[in-house]
């Protein structure tokens, strides 16, 4: 989804910065996509289309090979015979998206069998699943016009998630970490807590971690929530994705 783009655009200069202020310019300079939006693209035509979920995902981050990819999966993308390893990073969280979108007027059932589907080809540990599912159950909420409230009560019930916590109490203690375990409630809180999409980005961006990542996921989160302020699209269709035209042409095809 284009919240999840926009939101790996924004937070990518500052993955490693740990930068601790939700006052930044946007669209800076150095703003680029990373493995987060590779990876959605993929869940997206794999979701769109009906492919084999791990050829697709390794016949689509081998394009990018100059993405930083994560060491065990960057291993995986070109493996022979790929199986899943177990993973419980936060990449099952911030690709994940489609799979609430493109079911959004299906029952929630079918959204988190989608999520598991595209889920369970990598990051196959419980709390990978868990953290997948988590973020499409929120998505889909969303799209149901569920309060923020009532979506964070229902994810906190439901994968035993602190979602009681806000941005500022977050932000004192975090620290950089690419576990779905503190990526996911986290970006949860950013989205949740936040007024408009821009905020909830910006939040993401500011607890200091792994940042393209964090405003992927709230970003995701935030669009169905609140819709995406005109001109943000255009931009990262314009300019980050410039070169991109596959991934540009799968995320039209979803919207369509």
């Amino acid at each position: 989804m284009w919240g999840a783009v926009i939101g790996d655009t924004v937070g990518s200069r500052f993955e490693f910065g740990n930068f601790r202020s939700t006052r930044f310019e946007f669209f800076g300079p150095g703003c680029h996509f990373t493995d987060d939006t590779v990876c959605t693209a993929a869940v997206a035509d794999i979701l769109l289309n009906g492919h084999d979920p791990a050829a697709a995902m390794q016949a689509w981050c081998r394009r990018y090979p100059t993405c930083s990819w994560g060491g065990r999966f960057g291993r995986w993308i070109h493996e022979e015979t790929p199986a899943p390893y177990g993973s419980y990073g936060n990449g099952a969280a911030m690709r994940i998206s489609p799979a609430a979108f493109l079911n959004r007027d299906r029952p929630l059932a079918d959204a988190l069998a989608a999520a598991d589907r595209v889920t369970r080809i990598t990051h196959d540990h419980p709390e990978g699943m868990k953290g997948a599912r988590a973020i499409t159950h929120a998505i889909w909420l969303a799209f149901h016009g569920e309060s923020p409230e009532s979506i964070a009560a229902a994810v906190a019930g439901t994968y035993g998630y602190d979602l009681a916590r806000d941005v500022a109490a977050i932000r004192e203690t975090y620290e950089y970490n690419e576990t779905c375990q503190r990526t996911v409630p986290e970006a949860l809180v950013c989205a949740l807590e936040a007024a408009d999409f821009e905020q909830a980005v910006r939040n993401a961006v500011s607890l200091g971690g792994d940042a393209d990542t964090l405003a992927a996921i709230a970003g995701s989160v935030a669009e169905p929530l609140h819709g995406i302020p005109p001109g943000f699209i255009s931009f990262v269709e314009n300019e980050t994705l410039r070169d991109a035209p596959d991934i540009r042409d799968v995320l039209r095809a979803m919207y369509a």
